[in-house]
C-alpha cells in the first residue's frame, strides 16, 4: 500500500443526517473528515482461483481525496474501542450506510464508533450502477467540490488507508485516550463483493483491520481492476469464489435467502474453519422493511405499536412499487446485531461465534425446500419462520425496477389457517413466539438485549392488533 494518508476535518454540520432521530439525544457525535493521498492500484498476479488464495502486485498509482464520516460516543470516555468501519454501499447512486442502518442501535449500545468510508467513485462523482445518482457533488457542490476519485481499481487502497488513517488518529474518537483498539471492516451487497476481493487479495499485502463483516455478498467477488459488476447466477460471467482458507483474522459472512439464491453465493459452498463463519438466515431478505423504511426512524427506543407499523407489509417503496408487499420480518436486523457481536468479540480473541446450518437449497439452486406452510428450511432459525403469522422469504419478488428483487416477499397467511396454527389467537401464538425467541437467543443468534423488544413487536403486529 501507498504512503499514510492525511486526515483533516471537515468543518460545518454533516448535510447528510443518520435518520429521524436526534443522534446528539443518545450521546452521539457526528463529523466527517477528508482523506487525502495517493493510492495504488493492483492487478491479478496468475488465475483468479476459486479458493480464494489470489496474489496481487502494485499496478499504478494517483491522488485522490475522499471523505470519511465518523459517528462516536460524545463522551470519550464512553468509547468502547471498536469502530465498525463500513464500506459505503454505491448501488442506488449515493453513499448508503447500510451496515449502520441495519446495526445501529446496538452499536449505540454498545458504545462503539461507526466511520462510513466513501472508497468508490459513485458514490462521491456518480456513474456505478445508476445513472445520474444522488452522489456527494451533485447534491451538495459547495461541501464537496475538493473531492477526487480517481476510479474503483484504486478503491481497495482507499479504504485500507482509511483504516491507518483512523488506527493512527485517536483524535477522530475524542481525545488522545480515545484510540480504537479494534477496527472491524464491514460492508453490504456490493460493498461486501468489494470486501471479499480485498480479503483474498490485498489484506496479506498490508494488514489493517481486525475482522471482517461480509454482509449479503454475491458469488463473486469484485475484480481488482474494473470494480463490480453485477453477474445473475447461472451466467457466462457467474463465479463461485470462495474466501481464501489461509485468513489473517476473523470473517464473519452473514447472508439471506436472497443473496444464497439469486446473487449465487449459495454456489460457493465454503465450509466454516478457524477463522471464517458463515450464517444464513431463513426468511430474511437482502432488504426489508425494516431497512428501507424503519431504520431510518427506530432510535433504539421506540414503542412498540410504533416500530410494529414501521415494519409492516407494504409494496410502496421508494425506488418503485413491488408487486407483492416486500419482507417485513426483524429477524434480519436482530441476527445482524448479534453477528457484529460475535465478531467484535472473536476480533478481540475471544471465542468463535456459533456455527448456523445452511438453508436447504432447491435442486437448481434458485429457490429452497419448504414447510408445509412455504417457509424455507435449514438456515438460522427464527420465530419469524417456526412461528410465522405469514411466509417470509428473500426470493420471489418482481417488478419494473432493477433492484426490487432485492426486497423478498411477506405472504400473509389466511385466517383459516392462523386457527388451525393457533386456535386461541394471540394468546397462543405470543408464548410459542417467546419460546422460539429464546431458542434463538441461547443459540446464539439473537441478542437477549432484544427479546423485549422483539416480543412486543410481535405482540403489536399480530393480525388484527391496533
Amino acid at each position: 500500500m501507498s504512503a499514510a494518508a492525511e486526515l483533516r476535518p471537515l468543518a460545518g454540520p454533516v448535510p447528510t443526517p443518520a435518520g429521524a432521530y436526534d443522534l446528539a439525544a443518545l450521546g452521539y457525535a457526528e463529523e466527517e473528515f477528508l482523506l487525502s493521498g495517493e493510492a495504488t492500484s493492483y492487478r491479478q498476479l496468475g488465475e483468479r482461483t476459486a479458493d480464494g488464495r489470489w496474489s496481487a502486485e502494485a499496478a499504478g498509482t494517483a491522488p485522490y481525496t475522499t471523505r470519511i464520516l465518523v459517528r462516536r460516543p460524545a463522551d470519550a470516555t464512553e468509547f468502547s474501542g471498536t469502530a465498525v468501519v463500513e464500506w459505503l454501499n454505491v448501488s442506488g447512486g449515493l453513499d448508503a450506510p447500510s451496515i449502520w442502518m441495519m446495526t445501529h442501535t446496538n452499536l449505540i449500545r454498545r458504545r462503539h464508533a461507526w466511520v462510513g468510508v466513501s472508497a468508490q467513485r459513485a458514490g462521491l462523482e456518480g456513474g456505478g450502477l445508476v445513472d445520474n445518482g444522488m452522489h456527494l457533488k451533485a447534491t451538495f457542490p459547495d461541501r464537496y467540490a475538493m473531492l477526487s476519485h480517481p476510479g474503483d481499481a484504486w478503491s481497495f487502497d482507499m479504504f485500507g488507508q482509511a483504516g491507518r488513517a483512523l488506527r493512527g488518529s485517536a483524535a477522530v474518537f475524542g481525545a488522545p485516550a480515545a484510540a480504537a483498539r479494534r477496527l472491524i471492516a464491514a460492508g453490504h451487497s456490493q460493498s461486501a463483493a468489494f470486501l471479499v476481493t480485498y480479503i483474498n487479495a490485498i489484506d496479506a499485502l498490508a494488514p489493517v483491520y481486525d475482522g471482517f463483516a461480509v454482509h449479503g455478498r454475491t458469488g463473486t467477488g469484485a475484480s481488482l481492476q474494473r470494480g463490480f459488476t453485477p453477474s445473475p447466477p447461472g451466467s457466462a460471467d457467474a463465479r463461485a469464489e470462495a474466501i481464501r482458507p489461509d485468513l489473517r483474522v476473523p470473517v464473519l459472512v452473514l447472508q439471506t435467502e436472497t443473496d444464497v439464491a439469486l446473487l449465487g453465493s449459495g454456489q460457493v459452498g465454503q465450509q466454516d474453519s478457524d477463522l471464517l463463519r458463515n450464517w444464513e438466515i431463513a426468511g430474511a431478505a437482502h432488504g426489508d422493511t425494516y431497512l428501507l423504511i424503519a431504520s431510518g426512524q427506530d432510535d433504539g427506543a421506540l414503542p412498540p405499536a410504533r416500530l410494529a407499523e414501521l415494519i409492516r407489509p407494504t409494496r410502496q417503496i421508494f425506488i418503485a412499487t413491488t408487486e407483492i408487499p416486500v419482507n417485513s420480518g426483524m429477524q434480519h436486523h436482530y441476527v445482524a446485531c448479534a453477528a457484529l457481536d460475535h465478531l467484535d468479540a472473536w476480533a478481540g480473541g475471544g471465542g468463535a461465534p456459533p456455527a448456523a446450518p445452511r438453508l436447504d437449497l432447491s435442486a437448481d439452486g434458485t429457490d429452497f425446500c419448504r414447510d408445509r406452510t412455504g417457509v424455507a428450511t435449514g438456515g438460522i432459525r427464527t420465530p419469524w419462520t417456526d412461528v410465522p403469522a405469514a411466509v417470509l422469504s428473500g426470493v420471489g419478488q418482481a417488478g419494473a425496477n432493477l433492484f426490487v428483487f432485492l426486497f423478498g416477499v411477506t405472504r400473509p397467511l389466511n385466517p383459516d389457517t392462523l386457527a388451525v396454527l393457533y386456535p386461541g389467537g394471540l394468546a397462543d401464538y405470543l408464548p410459542r413466539f417467546e419460546a422460539a425467541l429464546d431458542e434463538t437467543i441461547t443459540a446464539g443468534f439473537v441478542l437477549a438485549a432484544d427479546r423485549a423488544e422483539a416480543i412486543a413487536v410481535a405482540k403489536a403486529g399480530w393480525p388484527g392488533s391496533g
